[in-house]
């Protein structure tokens, strides 16, 4: 048996237990919603406020339900022979906002483990147990990394033409000036929320009505940083040396994480804080918003390089 053959059936023979954990990892959480949805309070303590609005709290946890249902389906569709039939924006749009949700979870978590022993919340007012976030957590760890190397597998089969060699190689094509100027554009943008979530890191209480995740808020800067890197080296051909995989990484993951974390504080304030003490500042608020925008902006660059490669580049 040839190498190339060996790997091939490692593949086949991989990709059925990738897929069982990644759905298994989903039960745990999925089981939980539909008991609170249910009206259980498993895990809940008494005066916490998720049971200060059920109606809410309902259509939010419904929301969150089919959002995790939406991995098993993935994962379906990452080990299908029905899966390499679907046009690329049906696989690259929810794998790119299930990688920006996870990937901060899968970073954060862990960090918050070994600092803080898993509590970082900074509210006194009771939410959870604490067993709740160690299974609804580990169980996002465990899908993120089925999840991602079910894709990684997936992509190198079908697209892998297109991030082959290194950045030096990478042509020049007719969408460079629009990258470019979209790379400037996030970068500048991206100062605003990566300035505020640093002084916030720091201590800094101004613009911020919640206490603690200060942790958290390195990881956000962390994912800025990386989005923002991988739109640079796209555009402008920084590290050349490296391989394209490295930059189409940073934009992939961090654009993903900034962009849609922002997005879901934003939408969670303004679904849960009926309190006005709540609610988030003007300056979260901006922070939330920036975030989405310069995300957006990271993944339109990585979008123009897919295109234009696929176009100039042979399969």
């Amino acid at each position: 048996m040839t190498s190339s053959t060996a790997a091939a059936v490692t593949d086949l023979r991989r990709h059925p237990v990738l897929r069982l954990v990644a759905i298994v990892a989903c039960l745990p959480y999925l089981s939980l919603k539909l008991a609170w949805i249910s009206g259980s309070h498993l895990g809940i303590p008494d005066g916490s406020p998720l049971l200060e609005h059920r109606v809410v709290m309902a259509l939010a946890n419904g929301l969150t339900v089919l959002m995790d249902a939406a991995v098993v389906v993935l994962a379906l569709l990452l080990t299908q022979a029905w899966g390499r039939r679907v046009p690329a924006w049906v696989l690259a749009v929810p794998m790119w906002v299930a990688t920006g949700l996870l990937a901060p979870i899968m970073v954060g978590f862990p960090l918050q483990m070994v600092v803080h022993g898993g509590t970082d919340s900074g509210d006194d007012r009771p939410f959870l147990d604490g067993w709740v976030f160690g299974v609804v957590y580990g169980g996002f760890i465990v899908q993120g990394l089925a999840l991602g190397a079910l894709f990684v597998g997936y992509a190198r089969e079908r697209w892998g033409y297109l991030w082959r060699g290194r950045v030096w190689e990478l042509p020049p094509h007719g969408t460079v000036a629009a990258q470019r100027v979209t790379a400037v554009t996030a970068a500048l943008l991206a100062l605003v929320p990566g300035t505020l979530r640093l002084l916030w890191a720091c201590g800094f209480t101004g613009g911020r009505n919640i206490s603690g995740g200060r942790l958290m808020e390195v990881v956000y800067v962390g994912f800025l940083v990386a989005a923002v890197t991988g739109a640079w080296q796209l555009a402008f051909r920084r590290g050349r040396p490296l391989p394209v995989t490295v930059p189409l990484a940073l934009a992939w993951v961090g654009s993903g994480a900034v962009a849609c974390w922002g997005g879901w504080m934003a939408l969670g304030a303004l679904v849960t804080s009926h309190d006005l003490a709540d609610r988030p500042t003007p300056a979260m608020s901006l922070t939330y918003a920036v975030q989405m925008i310069v995300g957006l902006l990271v993944a339109t660059v990585a979008a123009h390089h897919f295109a234009d490669r696929s176009a100039r580049t042979p399969r």
